[in-house]
């Protein structure tokens, strides 16, 4: 039974106020147990969301990490000084990472192992830009990205993957895929799974959709056979949207 999973990056966005009142907000709502919750606050407040989050079923992501474990690398982040205040997971991969900081799937392979060799959890962002959409090269470019960074990963690996499929088209621009063109992808990304491993691999790992997921659109675009969940951007700022999706499957 795959894990039906909401995650909500946070982005640049919160300070310690903001985040004590998002996170106290969010204790209050009752968590569905068939779905596991994440946050992704900033670098800056994962310590004192893990210390909120004490006792909650929420969980603590970290929006990003380096792949080198230390050195001379100012301004990073390494998979140990994560663990070291309990954080878990972390996303790699966000299309915001691979535009604005022009990080590529080489580099990403190399933060995915360096995650997984420390024993944490990965979500991993990947998705087409518009003019693949229209070039009706979606499906290829998802297909690189996914054998590029992790397919040369043991199958015993992806017990620690969950991927998020994130159209770029669709992230901050208030478009959104159809629940038709999200459950056509995620579909499209399991078979490419069987097809690398083996029906256990392909079925067990929860395929998230992220772009502009809102409460009312949520429960649709959960509804699609292959999609998991979902990876929330702007909506998981405000604790009453955020939870209306958390309880929408």
């Amino acid at each position: 039974m795959r894990d039906q999973i909401v995650a909500g990056n946070w982005k640049m966005n919160n300070d310690q106020i903001q985040t004590e009142t998002l996170l106290e907000r969010l204790k209050t709502y009752e968590i569905p147990n068939k779905v596991r919750v994440m946050v992704a606050p900033s670098f800056t407040q994962l310590s004192q969301s893990k210390q909120l989050l004490n006792g909650s079923s929420i969980k603590v992501a970290a929006q990003n990490m380096s792949a080198a474990p230390s050195g001379a690398y100012t301004g990073e982040v390494s998979a140990g000084m994560l663990k070291g205040i309990g954080v878990q997971i972390v996303i790699l991969g966000h299309s915001e990472r691979r535009t604005l900081f022009h990080e590529t799937d080489v580099h990403l392979a190399e933060k995915v192992k360096a995650a997984l060799a420390s024993d944490m959890e990965v979500i991993f962002c990947f998705g087409e830009e518009l003019e693949d959409r229209k070039a009706k090269a979606h499906f290829d470019v998802v297909e690189k990205q996914l054998k590029n960074a992790l397919f040369d990963l043991e199958a015993s690996a992806w017990k620690k993957i969950i991927l998020a499929y994130e159209p770029v088209w669709a992230i901050g621009t208030g478009e959104t895929a159809s629940p038709q063109q999200a459950q056509e992808m995620h579909a499209h990304i399991r078979n490419l799974i069987l097809n690398q491993y083996n029906p256990s691999v392909a079925d067990e790992v929860s395929i998230l959709y992220g772009g502009s997921v809102k409460p009312n659109n949520a429960k649709e675009i959960f509804s699609g056979a292959d999609v998991d969940g979902g990876l929330i951007g702007g909506a998981s700022l405000d604790a009453e949207d955020f939870m209306a999706i958390v309880n929408a499957f």
